[in-house]
């Protein structure tokens, strides 16, 4: 019998979703935004897998997602959220309304690493994220978890050790759970974890996260090729402040940032054209960015045309939505067999894994082909790789030899 079938419809399986960077922006507008929109304080704006392509999809719903995570800082997310909402981040008066929520999450919050003048070695590291994780998993009764890293960029890896965003994804395909980075971290991209990644039979998917000037981006780019426009130049300019300002101050950080962006460019005109993204930290801005774009090209005979584009918004609020949608999605991926890079959710990011299209209507095209796969593949057949899900537990009960997720961050949120 599936795990489905074995639970009351009144009490369906509760799915983790363990948070790297779980007391920064992004993770506590990802939280407070579930539980204003499960009690129905907000609609479920942004929120792609609550559109009707999603309807019998299968996925976990929003009210059985319990949140845990690791970070370095010890702001508790309550006050976290004040914060947010003094800033204009969050709605006024949604901290107090979702503070039962706020508190819970808060608790499943463990100290990441590694923290400064930590003596631990990678092992030992990636073995404590572990235990973390499986107690989270066990004590809350889950059917399974997914790892999201939502921590702050950090600089591309430069030699063998692993930076924290691999430590975090090695100890998630460890412990056999779902990982997403949504950041444009090494994360699995490191050549030490590639192994790991293939043998571990589970879903993963990244990287970086494309919340505004990448979007739009992946719209245009299309739009020049196929209407024969040659495309000179495309410079732009990113401000923002906040955790993810101070992080992309550093120009190695910023350079990972950059890859993504002119990834999408690249494979959707054919060519690189002149010009580059200047990413400037502006404190005073907090968690609000504006990217700005000028975009130079030829029109009929040789006529210079001029296009500008202003995308203004909050980060975190621009991350919310997508964050629980890969959740869910990797989830259900997971539960239904699918494993290896999910090229399907390309329409989420920058520089998605495995061999996916960069322009957006395709990417689309891919996530619908996903949303009837996963439709028709409720009893777990037509995955991509022989693995099952695991199965449900009812709340309260533990598995002990039930493989689960695990990760953390020394990074603050983005």
């Amino acid at each position: 019998m599936s795990a489905s079938l074995s639970l009351s419809p009144s009490r369906p399986p509760r799915v983790g979703v363990w948070l790297i960077g779980a007391r920064g922006s992004v993770a506590t507008t990802v939280v407070a935004g579930c539980a204003a929109v499960t009690a129905g304080l907000h609609p479920p704006t942004g929120l792609v897998t609550e559109s009707p392509a999603f309807a019998d999809s299968g996925l976990p719903a929003l009210s059985s997602l319990v949140f845990g995570g690791h970070d370095t800082t010890d702001c508790p997310l309550p006050k976290r959220a004040e914060q947010l909402a003094a800033g204009g981040v969050l709605p006024a008066g949604l901290p107090a309304a979702v503070d039962a929520e706020l508190t819970a999450a808060d608790r499943e919050i463990r100290p990441g690493g590694p923290l400064p003048g930590d003596t631990r070695n990678e092992e030992q590291l990636i073995a404590a994220f572990t235990a973390d994780l499986r107690d989270f998993v066990r004590r809350c009764g889950l059917a399974r978890a997914v790892v999201v890293n939502v921590a702050s960029t950090e600089p591309a890896a430069n030699g063998p050790a692993l930076p924290p965003s691999s430590l975090y994804a090695a100890a998630a395909l460890r412990a056999g759970c779902p990982y997403v980075n949504f950041t444009p971290s090494t994360g699995l991209h490191h050549p030490a974890l590639a192994p790991l990644a293939e043998s571990s039979g589970l879903p993963y998917a990244g990287r970086d996260g494309k919340t505004g000037q990448t979007l739009l981006r992946s719209v245009l780019g299309p739009m020049f090729a196929q209407r024969a426009l040659t495309v000179r130049a495309w410079s732009g300019t990113h401000l923002l402040g906040g955790g993810d300002g101070a992080a992309l101050a550093d120009p190695a950080a910023a350079e990972a940032k950059n890859a993504g962006k002119e990834r999408v460019l690249a494979d959707t005109l054919g060519v690189t054209p002149e010009g580059r993204v200047h990413i400037d930290d502006v404190p005073v801005l907090g968690d609000w960015k504006t990217a700005w774009d000028h975009v130079a090209f030829d029109g009929f005979l040789g006529t210079r045309v001029i296009l500008q584009t202003i995308w203004q918004g909050c980060d975190s609020a621009l991350a919310a939505p997508l964050v629980l949608d890969l959740a869910r999605l990797t989830a259900r991926a997971h539960e239904g067999a699918l494993s290896g890079p999910l090229t399907e959710l390309a329409f989420f990011f920058k520089d998605p894994v495995g061999d996916a299209p960069s322009a957006l209507a395709d990417q689309h095209a891919e996530l619908q082909k996903l949303a009837r796969r996963l439709r028709g593949g409720r009893s777990g057949q037509g995955g991509r790789g022989a693995r099952g899900g695991l199965d449900a537990c009812d709340e309260g009960e533990t598995r002990d030899t039930q493989r689960v997720s695990t990760t953390s961050s020394g990074e603050e949120a983005r």
